[in-house]
Parts: C-alpha cells; sequence; structure tokens
C-alpha cells in the first residue's frame, strides 16, 4: 500500500494522539529511493521540536513496522512545516491570510494554473487570493494541486522561532569580525 491517503489515514491518529496537526504525508521517489515525509505541527507554535519530531518519527516508525504498509524499501523523514511551509488544509489559507503563497491548480482558471499573491482568507471553500496585475480571485480549494507560503520579511517577522538558544553566540561572532 503506497496509497498516499491511506499511509496518512494511519499515520494521523498517531500525530492527533500526540497533540500534533497532520500537515502532510508524501511519498518522494529521489536520487535515495523512496522517502516517505510526514510533515506535522504543535497547535500551539505552528512548528514541532526536534525532540517532538523525534518521538512522532518514532511511533510512526513503530506502526509502519507493525502494519508493513510499504511493499518497498524506504526511508522515514518526519519534519516541523517549515517557514515556507504547504498549505495543504482548508484553514491553512485562513491562519496565513495576509502573507504570500504561490497556488498552482489542477485545471486552468481565467487562462493561468499558477497564482501567486497575498491570502485573503476563505469563502464557501473558495481560497480568496490578490495576485498583482491580476486583482482579487477566488480559487476552488478542490482544484488546488499545491501551495506554499512564499519567504517574505513579514512572513519572517510573523514567525517566531521556538528557540533562540545560541543567538548571543551568533551575533557576538559578527561583532568579532
Amino acid at each position: 500500500m503506497t496509497d498516499t491517503k491511506a499511509l496518512e489515514a494511519l499515520v494521523e491518529p498517531i500525530a492527533t494522539a500526540m497533540g500534533f496537526n497532520l500537515v502532510r504525508v508524501v511519498m518522494m521517489n529521489g536520487a535515495g529511493g523512496l522517502t516517505l515525509q510526514v510533515m506535522a505541527e504543535d497547535p500551539a507554535t505552528r512548528q514541532l521540536t526536534i525532540e517532538q519530531c523525534t518521538s512522532l518519527s518514532r511511533r510512526v516508525s513503530d506502526m509502519l513496522d507493525e502494519k508493513d504498509p510499504i511493499p518497498d524499501e524506504y526511508s522515514l523523514e518526519v519534519s516541523s512545516p517549515g517557514i515556507d511551509r504547504p498549505l495543504t488544509r482548508l484553514q491553512d489559507f485562513t491562519d496565513w491570510s495576509g502573507h504570500v503563497a504561490k497556488i498552482q491548480l489542477a485545471e486552468p482558471l481565467e487562462g493561468r494554473k499558477r497564482f501567486q499573491g497575498h491570502l485573503l482568507g476563505v469563502d464557501d471553500a473558495m481560497v480568496r487570493i490578490a495576485v498583482e496585475g491580476f486583482g482579487e480571485t477566488a480559487l476552488p480549494f478542490a482544484g488546488i494541486v499545491s501551495a506554499k507560503l512564499v519567504l517574505t520579511d513579514e512572513l519572517i517577522k510573523a514567525t517566531k522561532p521556538l528557540s533562540d538558544e545560541g543567538a548571543d553566540e551568533i551575533d557576538e561572532e559578527e561583532e568579532d569580525d
């Protein structure tokens, strides 16, 4: 079973039981072989610490060993979504309203599949976005193939790191240069 939806159905209860939101489950085929990528977040911080990733990885790995849903050899990667995170749930488009996102549709809308602009929120499963030179438009959530935040100064300011441990040492090193 390498069906992503089926894998997601196996992983989500584990993430939920640990108090995390599952962001996405993706099976990737790269130069190093198959990788099962699991992205999750702590709803309080929208991130995961290394310890939380490790803990989730162990539990997911134990379940995968027990159920053996992937017939091929693969690697498991568990991570936090990062600052330029994918937007996978309808709620993400509301939560990150005001920030810039790249969105790709399965089918063209008004002659285009790719949109980049400021998220304006959601109305009736339609993602509203303001695209420079195009104006405001509404994209059907069901038609979105991929979406992610774009790294901007505003996003950096809005995304506080979980820890600033070691930041003083970096500042001191920069002053010495």
